[in-house]
């Protein structure tokens, strides 16, 4: 692969972590408070997934806001690694739960897993980076 494309595929990587995703999440959090619809089994799953993924994404913005505030990570910081492994699970635990709730419409039903997907590819490209 050249680096014009590399370097397409980055910008398209990092819009759609740091717009992209959480867009998703405030539409997601925009439905779920203006609908009024039965509260089921299968939807409080996908409310659950959808809340564990935008955790994940909080504590991803606070992350960098503390990077950026704090003049960056040392290699390997001890307290990075706790953020990528608290971040993963938290996205991990989101796709399970998301994926539980999909069987049935809901305003969150394909947002949760989808949100907790993208939060766990971020943390991914955040720790290969590392």
């Amino acid at each position: 692969m050249n680096k014009a494309a590399e370097s397409v595929l980055v910008v398209v990587a990092a819009v759609g972590f740091y717009v992209g995703l959480p867009a998703l999440m405030i539409w997601g959090w925009v439905r779920w408070f203006s609908r009024t619809q039965p509260r089921t089994l299968l939807s409080i799953l996908s409310l659950i997934g959808f809340a564990l993924a935008t955790a994940s994404g909080l504590l991803a913005v606070s992350s960098v806001v503390y990077a950026h505030v704090r003049g960056g990570f040392p290699y390997y910081d001890p307290l990075l690694m706790r953020i990528y492994a608290w971040g993963g699970m938290l996205s991990l635990s989101g796709i399970v739960f998301g994926i539980g709730g999909v069987w049935r419409p809901g305003p969150v039903r394909w947002l949760a897993p989808v949100c907790s997907l993208g939060t766990l590819l971020f943390w991914f490209a955040s720790a290969m980076g590392e």
